[in-house]
């Protein structure tokens, strides 16, 4: 699963990007401009670190999500196609949209305007989609002049009803789909139906200050659209500390909880649809990553395709009552370890472990 970083130029994507995956792009020779950068990411989890400390295993294994910089929206791109090419290939959008304010790094269109730059953004989207689909109705149209019009009728009824949908400037993603709709759709590279947060860069002196993450939240909140701010500038600052206390002692002083990529990773799982489980042992403490609504072979087989073939049963504890209790025979003691079937849907946090013949 991908997330892809999207955004005008200059509004901090690769500062962003390094800061999340560790890739640092200022080092390139090359400065191709069509072309995708991807790095991994730690998801940051502090029940995983809880459960490490908990079991002090041999080795830990945190969650990962991958992402793709794709190159800038600007006028050039969008003629060319490759944004929308680099686009369709991955699983959900991360939009960068600038807040912050520097002198010394012109704004392209010189005027700060952060709701501006995301309808412009959401709006060539939205404009790409139904190009794609006016195409497709038009290719349908010739075809039934040759006497296929039949085989094509349940693809024109669903490509109208997109078409109305993206007249009225809406993303596909609040577009109620039937199961043979979505069947039928699947192969198409739509891109207004993927995920899509948006990532307010603000500046330093701005870190507190809500006004336009309450305000596009609200304007956005039909769209289905995850909002959030970071400072960027703040988080370069804080990834040069050496020790925790240091970062503490930083956080503390500006009277911030937590650093906003931690936060940012979790809402890409958010928007990718995602959850954790943990397995847990005296060797390894892993952290999984599945599609909400999985069931428990599922997630067995997100370990080990064995696991999910000869999947017999999976014991479970929540997270909550194992950090409560503090042990798993404690939390046995207490009636609150599970055995659960093949019809399980595991919940974000889940503690399992599955037993399996094969």
């Amino acid at each position: 699963m991908k997330i892809g970083i999207i955004g005008l130029p200059q509004v901090g994507k690769k500062t962003i990007f390094r800061l999340l995956t560790g890739v640092d792009l200022s080092k390139e020779i090359s400065d191709s401009k069509d072309k995708v950068r991807f790095g991994i990411a730690k998801i940051r989890d502090d029940r995983f670190e809880r459960l490490v400390s908990l079991y002090s295993p041999k080795r830990k294994v945190p969650a990962t999500i991958e992402f793709a910089l794709l190159p800038k929206i600007e006028k050039e791109s969008i003629s060319r196609g490759e944004v929308f090419k680099t686009i369709s290939n991955v699983d959900a959008i991360c939009h960068i949209v600038r807040v912050f304010k520097d002198d010394s790094i012109p704004h392209i269109y010189g005027v700060i305007n952060p709701i501006r730059d995301i309808e412009q953004v959401n709006s060539e989207l939205i404009l790409n989609d139904l190009i794609f689909v006016e195409r497709r109705l038009e290719k349908i149209e010739k075809d039934s002049k040759k006497g296929l019009r039949r085989a094509k009728k349940n693809e024109e009824e669903i490509l109208l009803k997109i078409k109305a949908h993206l007249d009225k400037e809406m993303p596909l993603r609040t577009l109620l789909l039937n199961k043979e709709e979505e069947k039928l759709l699947s192969g198409y590279p739509f891109i207004s139906r993927k995920g899509m947060m948006i990532v307010l860069n603000v500046g330093e002196e701005e870190i507190k200050d809500e006004k336009y993450l309450k305000q596009i939240s609200e304007k956005y909140k039909d769209q289905k659209i995850e909002v959030m701010q970071v400072s960027a500038k703040i988080e370069e600052e804080l990834s040069e500390f050496e020790s925790e206390e240091e970062r503490k002692a930083f956080l503390d002083e500006l009277g911030i909880k937590e650093p906003a990529l931690d936060k940012m990773t979790r809402l890409c799982y958010k928007t990718l649809g995602l959850i954790s489980f943990f397995t847990v042992e005296k060797n390894e403490v892993r952290e999984w990553t599945i599609k909400k609504g999985s069931t428990a072979p599922m997630a067995a087989g997100a370990i080990h395709t064995d696991l999910e073939r000869g999947f017999i049963r999976a014991e479970i504890m929540k997270y909550e009552d194992l950090i409560k209790f503090g042990s798993e025979s404690s939390v046995k003691q207490a009636g609150k370890h599970m055995v659960k079937g093949k019809d399980y849907m595991v919940e974000d946090g889940d503690i399992i472990r599955i037993r399996f013949n094969v």
